[in-house]
């Protein structure tokens, strides 16, 4: 089945004049100057500007013809790749799709690709059935997961929320590593989270999922620790 994408209304692309850096940074959520990555400042950035970036080691997002870096921590992608294991774990037991990290950026306009830290993408979303060859695939994920860095601001997240669910997603959950709880997504504004001593389900996107979350926060946590350690003395 070939999705349709469309086009994402009132994007600044396609604003008549020029903002400043100021509002560009205010459009984009608020974020800070130094996520930003101008390729030429006579031209909006391009999927093409992306690869080169990517292939540099610089993991960007392309916003409205804007270049914005992904800033995730050593701490983030603990807990992205954990909640990326139990999601491959179910998806796969049942052959329900695929499972994405970080590094899997999707086109979900045309002046829009995004890279969700971990996604869920059913079979039936891949065009044709078969697996993409691009870079930056036009496929909409089922699930995003989006783990909460340092430098994402409130504004940053309402509007990823707003552009997964009016792309098609279907389900979005936001981690806090800090207060060590995931909100849970069923649209762009209606929300309920869960702590640390709960679970996780893929509600009617997986069916059956299970996750406790106890198991997904326990990485930050390191190794146990025991509490009478032997001394040798040399």
């Amino acid at each position: 089945m070939t999705m349709q994408i469309p086009s994402l209304p009132n994007a600044t692309a396609n604003a008549a004049l020029p903002l400043s850096v100021a509002d560009t940074l205010t459009d984009l959520g608020g974020i800070s100057s130094d996520r930003l990555r101008v390729v030429e400042a006579s031209r909006p950035a391009t999927a093409e500007d992306l690869a080169i970036l990517h292939a540099q080691g610089v993991m960007c997002e392309l916003v409205d013809g804007q270049l914005v870096e992904k800033q995730m921590g050593f701490k983030e992608s603990l807990l992205a790749l954990a909640i990326g294991h139990f999601l491959f774990q179910h998806v796969s037991k049942h052959k329900l799709g695929m499972v994405s990290g970080a590094d899997g950026f999707v086109t979900l306009f045309p002046d829009l690709i995004r890279g969700p830290d971990v996604a869920f993408l059913s079979w039936d979303r891949l065009p044709g059935g078969q697996l993409p060859e691009e870079a930056f695939p036009r496929i909409v994920p089922d699930l995003v997961v989006e783990v909460l860095s340092p430098g994402n601001t409130r504004a940053e997240m309402a509007r990823k929320r707003r552009e997964y669910f009016h792309a098609g997603v279907r389900l979005v959950w936001t981690v806090d590593p800090i207060r060590r709880s995931v909100a849970i997504f069923t649209s762009a504004t209606q929300s309920s989270v869960r702590g640390e001593t709960e679970s996780l389900d893929g509600g009617e996107v997986l069916p059956g999922l299970k996750i406790n979350l106890a198991e997904v926060f326990a990485v930050l946590d390191g190794p146990d620790v025991d509490e009478n350690p032997i001394v040798v003395n040399g």
